[in-house]
């Protein structure tokens, strides 16, 4: 790192957790962010800002009037565009150094298991199952810890999974499929809070950034936050035998 690094960084540097070898490890670490909305808009400025070398950010949508309400990526002005090109630009502005690719089209398939096989960490910022069910099952194929964030109305969740621990379950243990329309998770259709994907979102940078940098202990089972008292609970959710994607 030149001095201009050692300053910008130097609230995180002063952390004996992270110090100049953690910020080393952001700084060549790569992080690939699925969905730029109200979880991805957060996530993407927090681990720019907090030096994180690269990051892919995966987003189809365009950016429309209701997001502006809790999508802090974006602004008025990019009304119409692309979220994961808004987004990028946005965290560029807080980073320029940090190299930043924005994937436009919906990750499925072949592209998505290639997009997760290249990143150290995967942040699944989508409101929808059948994405998160295949964000999971890529991960586990590629052995790429995930951060698993959630965010209706007022209640939010938040979960680790990292396949490189044998004893640790997936989200398909925690959730299993059972044929659940996508629409239950739907903030269209049921609403959310403005601050409630601010706050899932940023504790979702917080631990792909102690992945990334080896600062302290990844988050263990299921975290739910209760917008309207301000309690949060944690569960334990053990690995599931059965279960269709790491079971056996």
């Amino acid at each position: 790192m030149n001095d201009q690094d050692l300053l910008r960084y130097s609230r995180q540097i002063m952390l004996e957790a992270i110090d100049i070898p953690g910020q080393e490890r952001l700084r060549a670490g790569h992080a690939l962010v699925v969905g730029a909305g109200g979880l991805g808009s957060p996530v993407a400025l927090y681990l720019a800002a907090a030096g994180v070398g690269r990051l892919t950010l995966a987003d189809a949508d365009a950016v429309e009037l209701s997001n502006l309400q809790r999508q802090i990526a974006h602004g008025q002005a990019d009304l119409g565009r692309n979220k994961a090109e808004s987004a990028r630009d946005a965290a560029l502005a807080l980073n320029p150094g940090c190299r930043i690719e924005a994937l436009t089209t919906h990750l499925d398939g072949e592209a998505l298991d290639a997009a997760v096989a290249s990143a150290d960490v995967v942040l699944d910022c989508t409101d929808r199952f059948s994405s998160r069910y295949a964000i999971n099952a890529a991960c586990r194929e590629a052995c790429v810890p995930l951060v698993s964030g959630a965010a209706i109305r007022f209640s939010g969740q938040l979960a680790v999974f990292d396949p490189r621990d044998p004893a640790c379950p997936c989200y398909a243990c925690l959730y299993p499929p059972d044929g659940r329309g996508d629409e239950a998770l739907s903030c269209a259709e049921s609403g959310v809070v403005a601050p409630l994907v601010g706050l899932i979102g940023s504790f979702q940078a917080l631990e792909a950034i102690k992945l990334l940098s080896g600062a302290g202990t990844p988050h263990a089972g299921l975290s739910t936050f209760d917008g309207l008292t301000g309690e949060w609970r944690r569960f334990r959710v053990p690995r599931d035998p059965a279960c269709p994607t790491c079971g056996g």
